[in-house]
């Protein structure tokens, strides 16, 4: 029995250590973001304590039995005045009139694979200590969200008890029907309480919850009196249309919650949004994979003069891909826009297999387009090549091309060192093509062409998979590799899913379809595991929700005769940060990437793909964030940009006819900002800066897209060029690197009384010129028990009153001094001398917390700038330098994409001093200075130098020059020293008028910092080529 006992536990063990477990970071500084914006909603608000609402509950709580309802909040302009606070912080406009209607309604806006659920559910756990709210609803629009939900309750359960000391399980619960148990707890428990539901579960009046028990109690009326806060997961699958609110938002309004978080990617109505992840900024900061498309084109040979009609352009030309080489490059395919006359021959580089083929007339839209060739006219329809494919052979392609490409990423991890289970998901549109019952074997169609195809990759990479055969656990048994995951009726048993129209299910499919799902997340965290053989994983799209797994890094939707590509929402399966052994996710952006296989061009997949992620981003748009880094970046001071001046830039861009009353630039609009004259002081008083950061960040908007590399091309890696490694340019380099490397530290010396003195005055001003009022909205109710014994509550009249000034508790000196010392890092006795010399009015002001965390702005500002003015020098730090690879790192992959926009991409031409082939610029000012950089023989090596690689310390945070040089020494009496070094800042066409207060001292450090570290380095600002040379006294 022992023994037994024994062989059980550790077969028990066994079965568990196939399981990782998912460790998360606390610190993600974008998710802390998102749920502060939340929690600084309801700072200060004043709590109805004493409203007749909880005066009744404390009468009336005899017994453990009566229900405990949130706190309330006194509604009034300080909520609202938060709002405008919070979407200032964000880069987000407010828009009143949308308040007024939703003034209990806020949106979150979070890109699939950030981390939603963390970021809601410790929003949670952060209002609760807050402020000590206590009920809350998770309302989800589908079984696989809540499943989902529930499995993050689950895995967060253990780091949410280390922040915050609190079991998320034990305070949390799923609704179900038949268990209304635990509805009351949640009603009359005086503790944290999450209920999760399903929307379904209480939008109709004939929902259980909804009827009165054998004892008259209504579990939906007691919900309502507690004013749940309300936490909807994907709104937009819940809500009608413009005209016609759906029945279950009608239900969630019933229920007056406290106030309702809308969470989603993908929102219809953004009202009062409070945070912004979208695709664009999730895939700049590298939050999510980026994006590699590899076609069945890729298996043409490079020797057939192969053609694809693409698209019809808007010019007229008819955008067509062909094969294509550059002098010193390997073969590749690239798209033109083209014409009639145009030579393919000439387009490709002087391919033999294009000579003498031509377009022969003006694309027509509505016409094929028509090719000349030695062999007849070629006649193309839109989307077609001249290499056709029968179905069963693309089918046969995308799924050899997924194996391969599987095999090759998990090589590729392991040879970086990393411990990653990569996993490779097939989506298809029919159960049968797995699993067909009428089949001697059960194998369907697309089951049979995979195991032919991994039988024979496994042949080719068997010297390697047996170098690595622990992470390939049973490689040569197919059946233990590959599964399918499909819908499930009732009795477990697979089945096919029926749809009413396209793309949405039938009801009793879509029960299948969730059952199905159940078992996806069941397994999600032993999948990750070489433990488990399974890696190759076939499910129908209509189950792409439970799909969230990390590890998925090969892509591929199968649909026999179709072009249809995998649109956002298919692909957002294979984006979330993949997880290793120890179950910590890879920051590692050579790993971190996603391979769709596609039955199509990459050219059309790409281009399909970039409108779907942009359909809701309009480049004319002027958004807040726009308007609102224009200002910072204009020299205005930070304590003056505040909501008032944004909305007041704003105000002045409509009315001067820069853009619409719908934030839409006008034709002309960034040619007409830079002759405004701005009726605003402040804005005009920086108008030059301003109007140059509008028509700047207009233009990098316009070009914002996210990356989709042509997996069909070889990569193009971003090298350091060979001419480095000779001896005389390795001393060279050596030299500038070790100059670059060194730390050094700023010194000023601070007048402390003139500082004090200064503090004082601003802080008056301030405190001065602000409305310390408070608007406070007051409602007149009756309330009267029913012969149950239950309150009844009546709304009456609503009012407005403004108060005289904001009553606020007060605050000692020595909490003030305090809260500033935290900081600022200020001492307390300064601090605490400028308490003092403020008016008696304005010291009381201190007590509101508004007041407070502004005045700490502005004396941190004065600061800044006391210190920028008083910086005499530089000493380095002994010991301390930074490393020289990430100084001269670039990025190393250039995708097709970044060719598209040549304006912005540098690349070195042969027996050019570039120190890598390519850089990636900010503007067409730099592109040219690039380029008079490599056409100057007097330059020996020059490199960009990438932002955060290379830092200086300033008084306003780091500062990374732009270029570093080394130009021949052209001096007889330095015989040593063959080359001087320069260190330049390029502001294109920008005066010495022209640059702010802080650019100004930014370059002032930088000449500082240099005298410090070394005699050789000379270092400057230049608006253009000549500008450098007549800076740096050089011929």
């Amino acid at each position: 029995m022992i023994i037994e006992a024994f062989l059980l536990s550790k077969k028990k063990e066994e079965k568990m250590s196939n399981k990782i477990i998912f460790q998360f970071d606390d610190n993600l500084e974008y998710q802390k973001k998102a749920v502060n914006s939340v929690v600084e909603l309801f700072r200060g608000l004043p709590k109805s304590l004493d409203s007749i609402y909880a005066e009744r509950i404390r009468k009336t709580r005899l017994t453990e039995k009566d229900p405990v309802r949130n706190i309330d909040i006194v509604r009034g302009n300080k909520l609202f005045q938060n709002l405008k606070k919070v979407q200032l912080k964000n880069g987000l406009f407010t828009d009143e009139k949308s308040y007024n209607k939703h003034e209990r309604d806020f949106t979150v806006e979070m890109e699939t694979g950030t981390g939603k659920t963390y970021v809601y559910l410790r929003t949670i756990l952060e209002l609760h200590k807050e402020y000590g709210f206590k009920k809350f609803m998770i309302v989800v629009p589908s079984v696989a969200i809540r499943k989902g939900v529930e499995k993050s309750i689950e895995q967060l359960r253990e780091h949410f008890k280390r922040l915050y000391n609190v079991d998320l399980s034990k305070y949390s619960f799923i609704y179900d029907s038949n268990n209304l148990g635990k509805v009351n707890n949640f009603v009359e428990e005086n503790n944290l309480s999450i209920c999760v539901m399903n929307i379904q579960a209480f939008n109709k009046d004939t929902n259980k919850i909804r009827k009165d028990d054998e004892y008259a109690k209504n579990l939906w009326r007691d919900i309502k009196f507690v004013r749940p806060i309300v936490l909807i997961d994907e709104p937009q699958k819940i809500e009608g249309t413009a005209n016609k609110k759906s029945q279950s938002l009608k239900a969630i309004d019933e229920l007056e919650p406290l106030f309702t978080l809308r969470y989603s990617a993908t929102h219809k109505n953004l009202y009062n949004q409070i945070y912004k992840l979208d695709s664009y900024e999730a895939y700049k900061k590298d939050l999510v994979k980026k994006i590699r498309v590899k076609t069945i084109n890729s298996v043409i040979s490079k020797e057939f003069p192969y053609i694809r009609y693409t698209y019809f352009t808007k010019d007229c030309k008819a955008r067509i891909e062909i094969f294509s080489q550059e002098q010193g490059q390997s073969i590749r395919f690239r798209s033109f826009d083209v014409e009639n006359g145009f030579s393919l021959y000439e387009l490709s580089g002087g391919l033999p297999q294009y000579k003498d083929m031509f377009i022969a007339e003006q694309p027509h839209k509505e016409k094929s387009l028509k090719i000349a060739t030695n062999y007849g006219d070629l006649e193309l329809a839109l989307g077609e090549s001249n290499k056709k494919l029968e179905n069963k052979d693309i089918i046969r392609i995308q799924i050899r091309l997924a194996i391969e490409n599987h095999f090759q990423k998990q090589f590729e991890i392991l040879e970086e060192g990393k411990k990653i289970k990569g996993l490779t998901l097939f989506f298809i549109d029919e159960v049968k093509k797995v699993r067909d019952s009428e089949a001697s074997d059960g194998r369907g169609a697309y089951l049979k062409i995979f195991d032919e195809e991994y039988l024979k990759i496994v042949q080719k990479y068997k010297e390697k998979i047996e170098k690595y055969k622990n992470y390939f656990p049973h490689y040569e048994d197919v059946n233990l590799v590959r599964e399918g995951y499909f819908a499930l009726d009732k009795k477990k048993k697979e089945v096919e899913v029926e749809y009413k129209k396209e793309n949405e299910v039938k009801a009793k499919s879509q029960e299948d379809i969730d059952r199905g799902i159940e078992l996806i997340l069941e397994k999600k965290d032993e999948l990750i595991s070489f433990n488990e053989p399974l890696a190759f994983i076939f499910s129908h799209s209509a189950l792409r929700e439970g799909w969230d797994n990390p590890n998925v890094f090969t892509l591929c939707t199968l649909k026999n005769g179709s072009s249809d590509i995998a649109k956002k929402q298919e692909i957002g399966r294979g984006l979330r940060l993949p997880v290793d052994v120890t179950g910590n996710r890879s920051l590692d952006k050579n790993v971190n990437e996603l391979t769709v296989i596609a039955n199509d061009s990459y050219e059309n997949f790409s281009r399909m793909l970039q409108e779907d992620f942009n359909k809701n981003i309009n480049k004319n748009e002027v958004t807040s964030d726009l308007l609102l880094v224009t200002l910072e970046k204009s020299g205005i001071p930070k304590i003056k940009i505040t909501s008032e001046l944004v909305d007041e830039f704003k105000k002045e861009l409509i009315e001067k006819r820069v853009m619409d009353s719908n934030n839409v630039l006008f034709k002309n609009g960034e040619e007409d900002i830079k002759e405004i004259h701005f009726s605003n002081e402040t804005l005009q008083e920086h108008s030059i800066q301003i109007a140059e950061n509008f028509v700047k960040y207009m233009v990098e908007k316009g070009t914002n897209r996210i990356e989709i590399a042509n997996g069909d091309n070889e990569p193009i890696i971003n090298k350091q060029r060979s001419f480095v490694s000779e001896k005389e340019f390795q001393n060279l380099f050596e030299e500038l690197g070790t100059n670059l490397s060194k730390k050094a530290i700023y010194k000023c010396k601070i007048d402390k009384e003139k500082y004090i003195e200064s503090s004082i005055e601003k802080i008056n001003n301030y405190i001065s010129n602000s409305e310390l009022k408070q608007i406070v909205e007051l409602i007149d109710s009756k309330g009267n028990y029913d012969d149950t014994g239950k309150i009844n509550l009546e709304k009456g009249i609503e009012d407005k009153i403004e108060l005289s000034e904001i009553e606020a508790t007060p605050k000692s000196d020595f909490e003030i001094a305090n809260y500033i010392m935290y900081h600022t890092m200020l001492p307390r006795l300064a601090i605490l001398k400028i308490i003092s010399g403020l008016e008696k009015e304005k010291r009381k002001a201190l007590n509101i917390q508004d007041v407070l965390e502004n005045v700490t702005e502005i004396l941190l500002e004065n600061l800044n700038e006391m210190k920028a003015e008083k910086v005499f020098e530089y000493e380095v730090i002994d010991g301390y330098v930074t490393d020289t690879e990430k100084i001269f790192e670039v990025n190393n992959k250039i995708n097709e994409e970044d060719f598209e926009n040549k304006r912005r991409l540098f690349q070195a031409k042969k027996g050019s001093r570039s120190l890598s082939d390519y850089y990636k610029l900010d503007s067409d000012g730099e592109k040219e200075f690039a380029e008079k950089l490599e056409n100057d023989e007097n330059v020996l090596m020059f490199t960009k130098l990438k932002k955060g690689g290379f830092v200086i310390d300033t008084p306003y945070g780091n500062y990374s020059p732009d270029w570093a040089i080394i130009y021949k020494n052209s001096s007889e009496n330095n015989e040593n020293n063959v080359g001087i070094y320069f260190i330049v800042e390029t502001k294109a066409d920008k005066e010495e008028k022209d640059l702010t207060s802080v650019e100004k001292s930014k370059i002032k450090c930088g000449k500082l910092h240099f005298e410090a570290v070394s005699k050789e380095v000379k270092f400057n600002w230049v608006n253009n080529y000549d500008d450098f040379k007549r800076k740096f006294e050089i011929k």
